[in-house]
């Protein structure tokens, strides 16, 4: 029998968590009514998901019905970008960063193509934004600002609440992908002066293939699927009921565990960069210092001259999970566009290991895992 992988690519995706698994059970068998239906069943079901709107909505402080069930964050990033686009065509100018992810910047690409403008912000060499920069790019003309809250690839946390600030006093609606942060940062859309917030079930132990979006209450969005009249005729499609009540539930365990589990991972992060760097002096840690501007349990490390790749292949054959980046663009042999956009140096930027851990985590996982990176990079 092969041996339990030892995951280290928390950032990727999770495992639905037992409690999760239980609470969805019942609407993948006994309870499959229709939500739109007009029988007890159907009803029964319509209002388990406004139920579920209400659990997540308290977490975050928003309303019942700014919150919208879609498929997931790389639909809810479109959504949010392209809706608002096509609901302001007299504002035809977008700001984000360089260093968002994929669904957010091909979106911006494709609004391009239909003669929108698109600034891309610069980071600094933690990730960081300017934020005298984006005071100064927002003009009457701009329609959207979409800033992501925490990096996936390197950790680094942006200062919403001042972003949120700037975007309110210039008149301007923003965005924000939160789809890595949501688990690690108590988030309140009233006090961060967010219109729009993405965010994905399977990154906090819930299933693949549902998300929400929060909406602020008077924000002007075009429809993004069309046909029937579901999530209050904003998002067409029969509801995954299922899904819709394992992301409640895992969301509502997720920030019921929040700080304790954040406490933990810091700390495992810590010992981890730790060990790798009395072995290998020279190591490069991409990202903000490991603390508070960091997501906890990310780690983005680089090797000077080492092929990351074959390092990451090898330490497969061992069983151990971890990616060279993005795990949405992992088939890519090109550099991430993060890494380029910190200026990482050529020597150390294909050296690159993102290891991200989760609750799962054990001590004796990490002693094997800094075992079999340190004998790969210094053969």
């Amino acid at each position: 029998m092969k041996n339990k992988p030892l995951y280290f690519d928390y950032a990727s995706t999770t495992k639905i968590r037992q409690e999760v698994y239980e609470a969805m059970l019942p609407y993948l068998q006994e309870e499959f009514g229709n939500p739109s239906s007009l029988y007890d069943i159907g009803i029964h079901n319509k209002k388990t998901i406004n139920q579920c709107r209400k659990v997540i909505a308290s977490l975050i402080n928003a309303e019942q019905h700014e919150i919208f069930f879609c498929s997931g964050g790389t639909e809810a990033n479109n959504w949010a970008i392209k809706g608002v686009a096509f609901a302001h065509p007299n504002k035809r100018e977008i700001i984000t960063t360089k260093i968002e992810h994929p669904s957010v910047l091909n979106s911006c690409q494709f609004l391009e193509k239909l003669g929108y403008k698109v600034i891309y912000l610069d980071v600094d060499a933690e990730g960081f934004i300017n934020l005298q920069e984006l005071e100064e790019k927002i003009t009457p003309n701009t329609c959207l600002v979409s800033i992501m809250m925490a990096n996936n690839e390197i950790g680094t946390i942006q200062d919403l609440e001042a972003i949120g600030g700037i975007c309110a006093r210039k008149g301007v609606l923003l965005h924000t992908d939160a789809i890595q942060a949501i688990s690690h940062l108590p988030i309140d859309v009233k006090k961060l002066k967010v219109d729009l917030l993405s965010f994905s079930a399977h990154k906090f132990y819930g299933p693949k293939g549902i998300g929400c979006l929060y909406i602020r209450t008077g924000t002007k969005i075009e429809n993004l699927i069309h046909g029937g009249n579901q999530e209050r005729e904003k998002r067409a499609g029969t509801e995954n009921v299922a899904y819709v009540v394992g992301m409640a539930k895992a969301i509502e365990l997720s920030y019921q565990e929040m700080f304790t589990h954040n406490e933990r991972e810091r700390t495992l992060s810590e010992l981890i960069y730790d060990r790798l760097k009395q072995a290998i002096p020279d190591i490069r840690l991409n990202g903000p210092a490991i603390g508070s501007n960091r997501l906890p349990g990310n780690l983005n490390v680089s090797f000077k001259n080492v092929d990351g790749s074959q390092l990451c292949f090898e330490l497969n054959e061992q069983g151990i999970c971890v990616s060279t980046g993005s795990a949405c663009h992992s088939d890519l042999i090109e550099p991430s566009h993060v890494l380029q956009a910190i200026r990482v140096p050529d020597e150390y930027i294909k050296g690159t290991l993102r290891i991200t851990i989760g609750k799962d985590t054990k001590v004796e996982e990490i002693e094997k895992l800094t075992q079999e990176i340190i004998k790969r990079v210094k053969k």
